[in-house]
């Protein structure tokens, strides 16, 4: 997915024109703390609410207020990631999305985005969740899709963990189903350390996790 597929309507740009005061009032009824400012379809930046701390007038014009965020966008192709990325470097609720000529064609909102990895990481789907410790020389996605196919299940999601100065990676798996304790055993087996494993309490009848249980049984 790329940006252009993010982009909302829901929240219309503002002018330069436009007072302080319609900017307070629009964060507000958007809950977002930046607003995009277009003149003739061309993106001049963000405003934040920061920006507009020391302003002694809320009817002056917030053409004349200067913006912490002036390259703050993205373009139309940039794929979701850098999105992601442009969002959690920059802290901002709302991102806009240009075309090649740097025209405004629309904003991403945080909530979407939120929305959008919801999705992504399955994370609306009933099923359990392993986390993994592997050394990153032995990082065969291949081998551990095998372990859990085994045991009839899949992969829903799946995401890596690295750690500064370090050569251990934390893997991250979501499956399709709640009681993991069969997929644990194998992971064991392959000389795997597992961290963690979290089940679906709505979707297994609130039953607790099980890997304490397991790990109770291998130690007999």
């Amino acid at each position: 997915m790329v940006a252009q597929q993010l982009i909302s309507d829901a929240i219309p740009p503002l002018k330069t024109s436009d007072s302080v005061q319609k900017v307070l009032d629009r964060m507000t009824e958007f809950r977002v703390n930046h607003l995009p400012i277009v003149n003739d379809l061309q993106l001049l930046g963000l405003v934040s609410d920061e920006d507009l701390i020391e302003v002694p007038d809320y009817e002056s014009p917030v053409g004349g207020i200067k913006l912490s965020a002036t390259n703050a966008c993205v373009s139309k192709e940039q794929h979701v990631y850098d999105v992601i990325r442009t969002f959690a470097e920059k802290r901002l609720t709302l991102l806009p999305v240009v075309d090649e000529n740097k025209n405004y064609l629309g904003v991403i909102s945080i909530n979407s985005m939120v929305e959008y990895i919801a999705n992504l990481t399955s994370v609306k789907e009933p099923g359990g969740i392993i986390v993994i410790e592997i050394n990153n020389r032995d990082n065969s996605l291949a081998h551990i899709s095998q372990i859990v196919e085994s045991n009839n299940a899949q992969i829903l999601s799946s995401y890596i963990t690295s750690f500064p100065e370090s050569t251990r990676l934390e893997v991250t798996l979501k499956l399709n189903r709640t009681d993991t304790s069969a997929i644990v055993a194998s992971f064991l087996r392959y000389d795997y350390t597992v961290v963690a494993t979290y089940n679906d309490i709505k979707a297994d009848g609130g039953s607790s996790d099980r890997y304490d249980q397991l790990m109770n049984y291998l130690s007999f």
